[in-house]
Order: structure tokens, then sequence, then C-alpha cells
């Protein structure tokens, strides 16, 4: 960042009073709570949040210092919940993502699963839209998901959230809207799969491995190490 972009001093302290002002305001909050999940209190959460990182990104620009904290991101958390405390039915919600790399590949693992179909009319052999229903007719997700190698496909981001409900809906009544009641406060919890993830340990691997190169350039260091 040039010096024309760098925050001022001035600025950098009235970030680092906003936090300290979040701060009071988040913990007037706790002690005034009402209940566990008290939206004043998740709401001085957020504000807290925003504040310390707005103060991490100055110090950072003007001094090239960091905080000593993280407070965890909206994408890495959840909204508070607000479903019942002993919940008499659930719904498991899955998302998997695929690419598909083989075609060749997925169009023949769907004509051998056809030809061992006698009464098979589904011409899973001409297009990749007629194989896709025949191996998902034919194998169960998790089975495809264990395989998909085989059946040409790679794996994406994925992620499974397990929601409480009341009571268990009626035979039928979100088939036309399957998706459409996945209400984000009745999550009991979640589980996701990315690339991302692995982006991430990645970089910290990397960071490990250039700590630890040592640079030995005369005998005298190479001693130090010996002993």
């Amino acid at each position: 960042m040039s010096d024309a972009a760098q925050p001022t001093a001035a600025e950098v302290r009235a970030a680092a009073e906003a936090v300290k002002a979040a701060l009071d305001r988040h913990l007037a909050a706790v002690e005034r709570r009402s209940g566990e999940d008290d939206p004043a209190v998740y709401e001085a959460f957020n504000e807290l949040a925003a504040a310390a990182e707005e103060y991490d990104e100055l110090l950072y620009d003007r001094y090239d210092e960091v905080t000593p904290f993280e407070i965890p991101g909206g994408e890495d958390s959840l909204p508070p919940y607000t479903g019942p405390e002993e919940p008499n039915a659930l719904s498991v919600l899955i998302r998997r993502d695929y690419a598909v790399v083989e075609p060749q590949r997925l169009l023949a693992q769907a004509g051998r699963v056809a030809d061992l179909d006698a009464d098979a009319e589904t011409g899973a052999g001409s297009s990749v839209h007629a194989a896709l229903g025949v191996l998902f007719g034919e194998f169960e997700p998790d089975e495809i998901a264990s395989r998909h190698k085989e059946f040409g496909l790679e794996e994406g981001d994925s992620t499974l959230w397990v929601t409480a409900s009341d009571d268990p809906p009626e035979p039928g009544e979100w088939l036309d809207a399957p998706f459409d009641q996945a209400d984000p406060q009745r999550v009991v919890c979640r589980f996701d799969v990315s690339a991302v993830f692995d982006d991430d340990l990645d970089d910290v691997s990397d960071e490990v491995d250039e700590v630890d190169e040592v640079d030995i350039t005369d005998a005298e260091t190479l001693e130090e190490v010996d002993r």
C-alpha cells in the first residue's frame, strides 16, 4: 500500500476506541441478557466483530502489526438457534457438488448398469444427462460419494445440515419445494467440506516449511547445528 493510501495515526486510534466501546456494549448486553439466545447479545457480538476487524486492518496498514485475537467471521458461524430444545423430529439436508471430468467413463458405467437391467430402456449410453439419471437411480448418494472417480466425477464443495423441528412433516408435505423450509436458525449442527480449507492448510504448511529451513553458510554455523 502506498503512503498516500495509508490510514492516519488518528484513524487507527479512533478504531481502537471503537473496539473499546464495542467491548463495553457487548459486556453490558451479556450482563442484561434475557436468555441463552438473546438477540441483543448477538447484535453486540456482530458490532464487536466488525469493530475489531476494522481496527485490525487499519493497524496492519499503518504499522504492519496485527491483533492477538481473531473473531470468527459470518461464514464460519450460525445465527442463534431458535428451534426446540427437545426436538421431536429432524431433517438432514445434504448438498454435494461434482464436476463431470470424464464423460466417457460416466457413460460406460451407466451402460453397464443398464445392461444388467433387462427391462431398462433409458438410453444410458447416449447422453450424460441420461447416464446421471441411471447412476443416481441405482446407487445411494453415499456410495457415489465414495466411488465418484469410478463414475468420472470430481468432488466439489459439500455441506450437511441437521435441522430440528417440533413435529415430523406430513407425508408429501414438502416434496414440491424440499429446501424452501431450511431455516438456519434451526440448524443443530453443520459439516462443510471445501478445497478452500485445503488451501488454507497448504498456506500454513508453507509458512512452517519456510521457518524450518536452516541456511548453513559457513563451518562455524555447521558446528553450532551439530551441537
